[in-house]
């Protein structure tokens, strides 16, 4: 095994053992195949999905296999007019299952996001009954404050220049903390714990998913 694979799988199971003490239900995912089965195993057939405008969840092709299979799926990505996706995005509280990424989380399992609209952190908040979170070690951050910094100086320039908004961080790059009208740092959720216990999913993905 190579150095960077013992390491991973070690910081893995450290990992684990955190979230699991958090309330969290928690896997290690050694790869893209392996992460493809898991999730087919923890969704049964019929059950309804919806996910978030996570690049992690696309380029991983999960969404490619659920709306393939036996599943009622609702991706906003389908909708023809802004009023049906706002019904989407309401839906997506009613589902069995939500999939998201998290722009970071720490070495000891606090998972932090941040959100423009806030439908994805109001989803991962509250509602459907199942959140499965998809993260690649990349995301990983030595505590709390780290993956913060993370989330705002990585993950939002990042996007903003994927959605090519017209915002501070567009021009060099890095964080202003801004108060831009077409900002996406509106929302900012740092989850502890998973409540109701269990309600949380996390897979850990030896992969560089997402921004």
């Amino acid at each position: 095994m190579e150095p960077k694979e013992l390491r991973n799988q070690r910081l893995a199971a450290k990992m684990i053992k955190h979230l699991q003490q958090r309330h969290y239900d928690a896997y290690f995912c050694e790869n893209q195949t392996a992460l493809l089965n898991k999730v087919k195993e923890l969704i049964p057939e019929g059950s309804s999905i919806s996910w978030g405008g996570s690049m992690s969840i696309r380029t991983t092709g999960i969404m490619t296999m659920l709306k393939g299979g036996n599943y009622c799926v609702y991706d906003r990505e389908d909708a023809h007019t802004e009023e049906d996706k706002l019904r989407i995005y309401r839906k997506a509280f009613e589902c069995d299952y939500y999939l998201a990424s998290a722009n970071a989380i720490s070495e000891d399992g606090v998972i932090v996001n941040i959100d423009g609209n806030g439908n994805r952190v109001a989803a991962i908040t509250w509602g459907p009954k199942h959140v499965i979170f998809v993260i690649g070690l990349n995301k990983v951050c030595q505590d709390v404050d780290a993956a913060i910094k993370r989330a705002r100086s990585i993950a939002a320039p990042i996007n903003m220049a994927r959605f090519d908004f017209k915002t501070p961080c567009q021009i060099d790059g890095t964080c202003h903390d801004c108060l831009s009208p077409d900002s996406i740092c509106n929302y900012v959720s740092i989850q502890r714990m998973s409540h109701p216990a269990h309600r949380h999913i996390v897979l850990l993905v030896d992969e560089l998913l997402g921004y």
